[in-house]
């Protein structure tokens, strides 16, 4: 399979959807890095432009999505107190609220994997976590040697070195979990509204060598998929796009200090 890779280095992002790589796609990706605020304005912007019928989201579980409503939508306060988002983990709630200001009038879908059913999953499997047909979403399948060896890596180095080995597979299985939640999230929002279909999540996930794009393809071939990555400054997010723009750096100190 051949993936169409356009690296960008840019102070001022292009047009994307008019006559651009996300023109005529049912499922558009947005990547970002959670906390960096430029990258969801720049989703924020592209949802604008999208107009989708439904929104994905990875921060939010499908009783969280459930709750959103165009009246809701109007008032951030009130938004953000009936998602909980304060007690969620998710950077401040400003950053995240113009995606959903963009679209107020769309479906809204969650994808996230609530701690219970991540700790449910390590001890029985992803495949009984999963609220899908994970066969048909390939969730069953064995990674490459290679893919599985560099995801245990980038595991190691998320979480400072400070993981122990045995623990590696089990968390690349959760991110695996999470790449497949979201596929599943957006064929049963395609199915239900048609598209285009907008999936707000990391990097790592939007990714189409091996993030959800993955497991949307195993599941519904037919569908066209596009995926922007956002790196900040020089520094490319790792995987294959669509499109990767770049956004001015965040500082957020060392983050592993306190381990050291």
């Amino acid at each position: 399979m051949k993936y169409a890779l356009i690296t960008t280095l840019m102070c001022a992002p292009t047009a994307l959807v008019a006559g651009g790589v996300f023109d005529g796609a049912d499922v558009v990706f947005l990547g970002e890095l959670h906390d960096n605020p430029a990258h969801h304005l720049r989703q924020a912007e592209l949802v604008a432009e999208v107009q989708p019928t439904a929104l994905v989201f990875e921060m939010l579980t499908q009783a969280q999505a459930d709750l959103v409503t165009p009246d809701l939508v109007t008032d951030a306060g009130a938004l953000e107190a009936a998602l909980g988002w304060n007690e969620s983990g998710w950077p401040d709630f400003s950053m995240y609220y113009p995606i959903f200001a963009a679209a107020p009038e769309a479906a809204y879908f969650g994808a996230a994997v609530p701690r219970d059913v991540a700790r449910a999953a390590m001890a029985e499997g992803m495949a009984s976590a999963f609220r899908g047909d994970a066969a048909a979403y390939g969730l069953t399948a064995v990674l490459p040697e290679e893919q599985q060896a560099q995801r245990e890596a980038l595991q190691l180095a998320a979480h400072c070195d400070a993981m122990p080995a045995e623990m590696l597979p089990v968390m690349v299985d959760i991110q695996r979990l999470r790449d497949a939640e979201l596929a599943y999230s957006a064929v049963q929002a395609f199915e239900a509204h048609g598209g285009p279909v907008v999936v707000i999540t990391g990097n790592g996930h939007a990714r189409k060598d091996w993030g959800a794009p993955v497991y949307l393809m195993a599941a519904a071939p037919d569908l066209r998929i596009a995926s922007l990555g956002q790196g900040e400054d020089d520094v490319l997010p790792q995987g294959l796009f669509d499109v990767v723009e770049t956004a001015p750096e965040v500082d957020r100190g060392d983050p592993c200090a306190a381990f050291r």
